[in-house]
């Protein structure tokens, strides 16, 4: 830092290129490689872009995160994130950039094919697993988007307005989990305003809460255009914008420093962090990063020599011909993978599909696979299955197949039609493919609907309408309705996106090779109406309010009771699965509380299965609106027939909390608390009663605070009556209801009040001094 000029520290805060950061060759500064992910390295060469429109290199693509959330198992995330490790390292990537967290405000979000959950707590616990994973292999994570980017609508300009408990409690939380657990190497801040303030500029976020609440010490980095005032941004602990400027905004930097708007030791802990982050990545890849080659700025500032020569036979006009580290070993990975997140919704018993059955497979999405979303995300396969191939590989016959629909998402084709019906008449059973065309769902926009395209829907009321009978495989990155056509499919397998050998894992487990074991990791409502944001989504041209609160999901189908499709943390299995001897032990007092649970999980059933235990709490509150329950702990098990486990979770004061913005702290009120173990939201099997010993809110009682509030509080109760100038027979605790809302300063000036207006400073200071 000391050898560098001003104008040298401002220019290590934006990118050189696209992908990479800036070098500076008078002190032997390398820069490093930065890469899409999340779900595959989508390493671009010449002629490349954002938004994954120019080429990249081929690499494994993992199933997406709306899958990954599904699989509940923080154990095999963590494997996927060190094979994308493996990937990055060998194709001379020192950052990729994921996981997104971000929560699943909506079924309508265009990117919710990234994202894990609905729930922060499995956004949490799943995306520290990827981090953990990924830098395990000396490859640094960008988790990402913080915060509040729960939509692609007008998402560079939108102000999300979310109350601070909000905040805390649902868009932070997953956040925080993955900060103070895996300590990624990045985070990457979002393109909206989060309450007024962008995120790249928002000091609260990016310094108050992520630094020094938290105690993050990487780097901060902005989406690709998210900057919009670099001085304001480094004031609020930016350090890296990307990609580059082309030096605009370097310069307003200098000057800014020069003019004394900006502290120049705010500009030297952004570079010393852009420094920093340089120094792990070439400890951690010592023979990949180096300066650049000179007479050639695009060339890669990192890579394998085999990586190098490829890139330099592609900008000769060669092509490119890279074998990714650990293809073949890491497609058979994603095979196994994919086959732990699909969710079997529904099965009447015609799943697993019996070699002697008379089987027809319908739909062009069995031979045309969806296998992952559109946008910045988009991977090129090293391999790609189709779940028709693979269907007939273990069929050891030739399925019959009619496509169905075309894949433009139009209208029915009466030819098309009428081959499947054909088709579906003549088999006991009919495997129908059906999903969302690429142009239904993308970064960059919204879904506008639920609903499954005109031309499937034609296809698989025909197939129906046959004696057949009919099993459904959906291939979607965000939720679909299934409630109008539901009552007529004998099973319904939500396939998610699956990646690259997705089409293998379906046809693992419609055949009863791998047991399904994937569970919800958001709602699937009976309609759009019936969600909690429908009012608030997305919201104004400027602005969109979070207008549901903490209700998200299920936690607000569970508050009122309604009736939905699949609740979250649901998934059918070939066996079944059995919980008793439910335990539950307290220790300590207020924060110091600890809850131990235990139960006991058995496979029932007569083959291998794996069971996510669900643990949910009901939290007792006196004084703010609470879920009737919320997730706060899950385990995945695998289990032979007649096997048990026993699976145990650790309850801290923070699973009792809600977020108390006036205190500014987490609170845990006194009283009966319930925890529930079971296998979703709604099918809770063992539950118990907990008493917390815990001294509850305390609000910080002033001159301007309530009647009421002070009469609360057992000390403000006691001082205010003896501060009175003599005991009021009319302050009873009736009384104190009618009156209680009026601020004990206005209250005192009233006439005949019997409340000393003089020294009521003096009286605050003196409660809050007393308190033990």
């Amino acid at each position: 830092m000391n050898d560098l000029t001003i104008a040298e520290k401002a220019s290590l805060t934006s990118g050189a290129s696209l992908w990479t950061t800036k070098t500076v060759d008078r002190v032997g500064l390398p820069s490093i490689t930065l890469s899409d992910g999340p779900h595959g390295v989508r390493r671009q060469i010449v002629g490349g872009d954002h938004l994954g429109i120019g080429q990249s290199i081929p690499a494994t693509c993992m199933p997406p995160a709306v899958a990954l959330g599904s699989s509940w198992d923080a154990d095999l995330l963590r494997g996927v994130g060190a094979a994308l490790g493996t990937e990055a390292r060998s194709l001379g990537v020192q950052v990729l950039l994921g996981p997104g967290i971000n929560i699943k405000r909506s079924p309508l979000c265009g990117r919710n094919f990234e994202y894990l959950s609905e729930d922060p707590l499995v956004s949490g616990v799943l995306g520290a697993a990827l981090v953990d994973g990924l830098q395990s292999r000396g490859v640094g994570a960008a988790l990402k988007h913080f915060a509040a980017n729960n939509q692609e609508t007008n998402r560079l300009r939108v102000s999300a307005e979310v109350d601070e408990r909000t905040l805390r409690e649902i868009y932070l939380a997953g956040f925080e989990h993955v900060v103070r657990h895996a300590r990624p190497w990045t985070v990457m801040c979002a393109y909206n305003k989060v309450n007024g303030e962008y995120a790249s500029q928002n000091h609260w976020l990016l310094t108050e809460v992520l630094r020094e609440e938290w105690g993050f010490d990487g780097l901060v980095m902005s989406d690709w255009g998210a900057v919009d005032d670099r001085v304001a941004g480094v004031r609020a602990g930016l350090d890296l914008e990307m990609p580059t400027s082309g030096g605009i905004t370097d310069a307003q930097l200098v000057e800014a420093v020069r003019d004394g708007r900006l502290d120049p030791e705010l500009l030297d802990l952004a570079a010393r962090r852009v420094i920093a982050l340089v120094e792990r990545a070439r400890e951690a890849q010592p023979d990949a990063v180096r300066p650049a080659p000179a007479g050639d700025s695009r060339f890669p500032h990192a890579g394998t020599p085999a990586f190098t020569k490829a890139y330099a036979d592609a900008q000769a006009g060669g092509g490119v011909a890279i074998a990714v580290e650990g293809a073949e070993e890491h497609h058979r990975l994603a095979r196994e993978v994919a086959g732990q997140c699909a969710v079997l919704l529904k099965n009447d018993g015609v799943l697993p599909l019996t070699p002697s059955a008379s089987v027809a497979v319908v739909g062009e999405l069995a031979r045309t696979p969806r296998y992952q979303g559109a946008g910045s995300s988009q991977i090129i396969p090293t391999r790609l299955d189709d779940a028709l191939t693979e269907l007939r590989a273990l069929a050891r016959t030739d399925l019959p197949f009619a496509p169905g629909y075309r894949l433009d998402g139009g209208e029915p084709d009466q030819a098309l039609l009428d081959e499947a019906r054909a088709v579906a008449e003549a088999a006991d059973v009919t495997v129908v493919f059906l999903g969302l065309p690429e142009g239904e769902e993308s970064e960059g926009y919204d879904r506008t609907h639920l609903d499954l395209p005109a031309g499937q829907r034609a296809v698989l009321d025909a197939v129906t309408a046959t004696a057949t009978r009919t099993v459904v495989v959906l291939s979607n990155g965000g939720v679909v309705a299934v409630s109008e056509w539901d009552a007529n499919v004998a099973a319904i397998l939500e396939g998610w996106l699956l990646g690259q050998a997705g089409g293998g894992a379906v046809a693992d487990i419609l055949f009863g090779v791998v047991n399904p074991s994937g569970r919800l990791a958001e709602t699937i409502p009976l309609r759009l109406e019936d969600t909690p944001s429908y009012l608030n989504f997305p919201g104004d041209p400027d602005e969109v309010r979070y207008g549901e609160g903490v209700f998200v999901g299920y936690r607000y189908h569970d508050a009122v009771n309604g009736e939905v499709s699949y609740p979250f943390g649901h998934g059918l299995s070939y066996t079944s699965f059995a919980y008793s001897d439910l335990a539950v032990s307290v220790r300590g007092t207020d924060e110091e509380i600890e809850v131990e649970v235990a139960a006991l999980v058995t496979n029932t059933g007569g083959r291998h299965g794996r069971e996510v235990a669900q643990l949910y709490v009901s939290a007792p509150s006196a004084t703010v609106r609470r879920p009737v329950r919320e997730l706060r702990g899950f385990t995945k098990v695998a289990l032979e027939p007649g096997e048990s486990a026993e699976v145990r979770f650790t309850l801290t004061y923070r699973d009792f909390s809600f977020f108390d913005v006036v205190g500014g702290r987490w609170v845990a009120e006194p009283g009966t608390a319930r925890v529930h173990v079971g296998a979703s939201s709604r099918d809770l099997r063992l539950s118990a009663e907990v008493t917390l010993d815990v001294a509850g809110r305390r609000p910080v009682l002033t001159p301007d605070s309530p009647l009421g509030d002070w009469f609360a509080d057992a000390a403000g109760r006691t001082a205010l009556l003896g501060w009175m100038r003599e005991p009021s027979r009319f302050l009873t605790d009736d009384y104190v209801k009618t009156i209680g809302s009026i601020p004990l300063n206005r209250l005192a000036r009233f006439p005949g009040s019997k409340i000393d207006p003089d020294g009521l400073d003096e009286l605050a200071a003196r409660v809050r001094d007393d308190r033990p």
